[in-house]
Formats: C-alpha cells, structure tokens, sequence
C-alpha cells in the first residue's frame, strides 16, 4: 500500500546534529591554530564558551519543562564561534555573561533553533564589545612582542600599518583566538564545501566585495586590498557566520545579495565608522534584512496566480 503525504519527499540525508558535527569539524584547525598562537589561555576561553552554551541550553529546556535540545551539537556550536571571536585574555566571567546572553536571550525565547532572528554568537559579541571593553583589548602571540592596538585594523587611519600576507595567513598577529589563521579558517571553509554544508555564494560574495572596496579605498593596492580581506574578522564572519541557515537567505541570488552587504557594511563602518573593525555589526544588520531579501528572491511557484 503506498503512503500519501504531502512534499517534500525526498530526504538528503542530513540532520541538524551531523550539520552541527561538521561545523565543529571544520573550526578545529582553527582553534587548533587559536591555541598554538596564544597559548593555553585560549583553551580555557573555548572551553568555558562551549559549557556554559550547553549548560544554559539544557537548563533552560528543564525550567520550562521543553525536550533537551544539546544532542542537536547547536548550542556547543554556538560557544565555540564566540569563543574564537573573543581574545584570549578575556575574563571567563565574562564568556559566561556572553554564552548566557546569546544563548537564553537571542536563542531560546525566540523559541530556539531554527526561529531565532539573528545569529547568537555575532548578537552575543555586539553585546559584548558594547558591555565590556575588554571584548575590544585584543590578545597578541605568545613569545612575540605586543604592538598598540586591538588588531592591526586599529591602524588602517590615516596610514594602514598591516602585516606582511604570510604573517597574516598563518595568523602571528594581534585579534581573536579564531579569527587571525586564515589558513586554518579557508582549510574548514572548504571541508564545509566538500560536505554541502554551505555554498560558495556567501562567503565568495562577502569576501570579494571587501577586496574590491578595499582596493579602491587603498589607491588599487591589490597587497593592501589583500590584507583587508585577511585580517580582523572577515574570514571567519564570511564562512561560518555568515552561512547561517537561519539568518541568512536560502536562494542562491539573496546568498550573493546577503553577501555583498555583508562586505559594504563592513568596509563602511572600517573606514568611516568609530569601530577600527565592523563584521560583527555588518553581519547583524544583514541578519535583520533577511526576511525581505528572502522575500525579494524567493522563486516564483509555477501554476499559481494564473487562473481566472
């Protein structure tokens, strides 16, 4: 006897705990890198992120009395993307105000996963840099003299002060744990890619209007433009924020346009803004836009509004 349903019928074989599983998968190389860079204070900052994200998700699934929702790898993505958007001399106080915030109040009274407007662990460290300055005092390498500055994104007015690209592929410089290896996050960017995790239109859309706004802004430097790209939060924003299922369009053609305003605003905010570094508040305002570019660009149904 068949069995009648209604669409989809086709299932890709995926979940959301093995979707979660390679995310987890593809940031290890980064804060693998996070660890050798700055030491073993940033482990202790990955690991309080990640357990406190658990601990508040499971604790607030048993106060209102909701199935445990840990198993789905979630909430432990959620610790370890704002664990290494932090630097590693944070106070673990605060990755635990953090992980609360992002968790409790951008995730699970929005009614968890999957419903939640804008992405945890980005609304967790705008809240953060906005609460706490120490969000903003960036760690530097272990055995490597500290420079002034948060990162080198400090120095970008009037005269940019940037690394050379080899120091700023294998990250020896001053940011947050996961952000400075771009090595290590384009190594886990393309496992997502082999996997089906996420396309190509997010991050390609988001870095290369970065670099071509970059160049512009820079006298058409492509080593300056280069650098821009590299440094402070782009690629890590660009692959593993920026992707977001939830918060981010579904189609092909809101990707790209979710993409490039991605990189517009962070450019702005780089260049003209208060903020020597503007990711995070890029990706949160696309983040807010996402409904209406979903809307603009969703496909046309086939057989609908034809009829007299």
């Amino acid at each position: 006897m068949s069995k009648l349903a209604i669409s989809p019928h086709i299932h890709c074989g995926q979940s959301t705990a093995g979707i979660m599983l390679d995310v987890l998968i593809a940031l290890l190389p980064a804060s693998i890198a996070g660890v050798i860079i700055f030491g073993l204070r940033s482990l202790w900052v990955i690991l309080t992120c990640v357990v406190a994200c658990v601990a508040f998700e499971a604790l607030f699934c048993l106060i209102t009395k909701k199935p445990q929702t840990v198993k789905d790898l979630s909430a432990a993505v959620t610790g370890l993307l704002l664990a290494l958007n932090l630097p590693a001399n944070i106070p673990l106080w605060q990755c635990v105000v953090g992980s609360l915030f992002a968790i409790i109040v951008v995730k699970s009274l929005f009614g968890g996963l999957g419903r939640n407007v804008v992405n945890p662990a980005i609304a967790a460290r705008v809240f953060m840099l906005v609460a706490f300055t120490s969000v903003t005092q960036a760690a530097f390498p272990i055995n490597v003299d500290a420079v002034a500055g948060a990162t080198p994104l400090a120095d970008v007015t009037p005269k940019p002060a940037m690394p050379g690209l080899l120091t700023l592929a294998t990250g020896y410089y001053g940011g947050a744990i996961g952000e400075t290896c771009s090595f290590a996050l384009l190594v886990g960017g393309i496992y997502l890619l082999i996997r089906r995790v996420i396309t190509w239109h997010n991050p390609v859309a988001f870095m290369s209007t970065v670099f071509v706004f970059s160049l512009f802004m820079e006298g058409f430097d492509p080593v300056k433009a280069l650098s821009m790209v590299l440094c402070g939060g782009v690629v890590i924003g660009a692959i593993f924020m920026a992707t977001d299922y939830t918060t981010s369009p579904p189609t092909p053609l809101g990707k790209v346009i979710f993409g490039i305003g991605c990189g517009l605003m962070t450019c702005l905010i780089r260049y003209f803004g208060s903020y020597p570094e503007g990711v995070s508040f890029a990706i949160l305002f696309m983040n807010i836009l996402t409904p209406y570019i979903s809307k603009w660009t969703r496909h046309k149904v086939f057989g609908v509004g034809g009829g007299k």
